[in-house]
């Protein structure tokens, strides 16, 4: 496994993402985390070219420490469901924007799960990626107060950041 290199610290978030080609997406999805403070590794596991390999990366993240699994699938987008039926950890599905139907296809593969499957969906491409991030932190932050200290700092900086964004010739 792929774990983040910056931090040196026992991975707390999986990312999983379909192909190579979702990391445009996903990379967002890291970006935050390493802002955030938050511990990661990041894989590429197919849920239809790979299907062993996903199902192995879910029945033993909760045993290598992985805490929440985020998951980035474009087209059919089986991967978040396919994780979520084979782990019992928190699985938030990002919906990666495809060339057909502009991601809403991604959407509604991983927003339609049957009852008793859960994934958080998020919004498709990469506003989804980082709330997907966010949303970890605050799962995280439930039982580790630093993640949840930094959560609170990001949201007082981006809510200061907003408030001095004054209109150009007005005062």
């Amino acid at each position: 496994m792929n774990a983040d290199a910056a931090t040196n610290t026992q991975p707390l978030v999986g990312i999983i993402m379909g192909s190579q080609s979702d990391w445009a997406t996903l990379e967002h999805t890291a970006n935050m985390l390493k802002q955030l403070g938050v511990p990661f590794e990041a894989e590429v596991v197919s849920a239809h070219r790979t299907p062993d390999r996903l199902f192995e990366y879910a029945e033993t993240a909760r045993d290598r420490g992985i805490q929440v699994i985020i998951a980035g699938a474009g087209g059919a987008a089986h991967l978040p469901g396919m994780c979520a039926a084979k782990t019992d950890l928190p699985v938030l599905g990002v919906p990666v924007k495809s060339s057909i139907l502009n991601g809403v296809d991604s959407l509604l593969s991983i927003v339609q799960m049957p009852a008793g499957i859960a994934v958080g969906t998020l919004a498709i491409g990469p506003a989804g990626a980082s709330n997907a991030a966010i949303m970890a932190a605050q799962i995280l932050g439930l039982t580790r107060p630093e993640i949840a200290a930094n959560v609170v700092a990001f949201r007082t900086a981006q809510t200061e950041k907003v408030s001095n964004n004054n209109i150009p010739g007005q005062i």
